[in-house]
């Protein structure tokens, strides 16, 4: 099981069991305790050592990020990179240096394309991924400083949008960002990224990304979409 999907089941247990009444901060606390639990058996051998390791690997931490809707509270919270629509108003809460990343991604992937490099050739081994992936590595020490995420170690609540709603009634989709174009459906998200799919497989035009569709693969990223009116 990869750090990411162990991350995922952790954070799932934490909410399926938290109180209703939970706020944002306190969802914060306990889901940043629940993942921090399971760094304590390497802990117990030098705990300052994996602390200084992992501050400086961020790749081998526990990571997750979640959308949250609290019933109760009435409000949607976004830890880490993903997005909703609130009556087809999109929020999004992204990585500050993807997209410049993604840019750099994509200019090297049109020299390569003007050298005669085709897109299947590309896609069989995305180079230009490769050339940025080392800057991926250094922003992510940012983790939990200039953006959120779950990982065990503590989340800046500033970084942690909460959309509150009024009590009229609200159409609210939560999903992952593995929807490059979310929308009010699920048909037409998936409608969306089949398109993309189809038309811009490396992910550099319009839309642009640190990685493309992985032959064999309909997406580029893990998804997920859930829909619900309050």
């Amino acid at each position: 099981m990869s750090n990411g999907r162990y991350a995922m089941t952790i954070v799932a247990d934490y909410i399926s069991h938290m109180a209703a009444n939970t706020s944002c901060r306190q969802f914060c606390i306990g889901v940043t305790a629940s993942v921090r639990k399971h760094y304590l058996p390497f802990w117990k051998r030098d705990k300052q050592a994996v602390i200084d390791h992992l501050q400086q690997h961020p790749e081998e931490r526990l990571c997750a990020s979640a959308a949250v809707f609290s019933r109760l509270r009435r409000e949607v919270w976004l830890v880490g990179d993903c997005q909703c629509l609130i009556d087809n108003q999109l929020y999004e809460n992204p990585k500050p240096h993807e997209q410049k990343l993604a840019g750099q991604r994509a200019e090297k992937i049109q020299r390569l394309l003007a050298e005669g490099m085709t897109v299947d050739q590309i896609l069989a081994d995305d180079i230009a991924r490769q050339s940025v992936i080392p800057q991926m590595l250094e922003d992510m020490k940012q983790q939990n400083v200039t953006y959120a995420v779950i990982d065990g170690f503590p989340i800046p609540q500033q970084r942690v949008p909460v959309i509150t709603l009024d009590f009229q009634p609200w159409e609210v989709v939560l999903a992952t960002d593995g929807y490059p174009f979310l929308s009010p459906t699920l048909q037409e998200s998936e409608e969306k990224l089949s398109r993309q799919h189809e038309t811009d497989p490396l992910n550099i035009g319009h839309f642009k990304a640190t990685k493309g569709f992985t032959p064999g693969n309909n997406s580029f990223d893990d998804r997920t979409y859930i829909r619900f009116t309050i």
